[in-house]
């Protein structure tokens, strides 16, 4: 029972989290990309910075729509979203 009950607290974080990678993955890419379809150098770098900004996001103590919010920002401002949420998230 015990086992159940924390992976229903857990639940909406896993699904913030894939629902956020998972959006990483399909948005990064596009401006990223050279005409034989590799990723440039900016695409990878935007890749992992995004990556690493989820990741940071999903492991903060904070409330979901604090992490939403974050989460939106990222996403919306591709390169300049994790640069910001790195710089102004105060994190601990």
């Amino acid at each position: 029972m015990r086992f159940l009950t924390s992976v229903g607290h857990r639940l909406p974080s896993l699904a913030l989290l894939l629902s956020l990678f998972t959006s990483v993955l399909l948005t990064a890419c596009g401006s990223g990309r050279s005409d034989d379809g590799s990723l440039t150098i900016f695409g990878v770098v935007y890749l992992l910075f995004a990556v690493f900004a989820f990741l940071s996001l999903i492991k903060q103590d904070w409330s979901i729509g604090k992490k939403i919010m974050w989460g939106l920002i990222i996403w919306f401002f591709p390169f300049g979203g994790s640069i910001i949420y790195f710089l102004f998230s105060g994190r601990k």
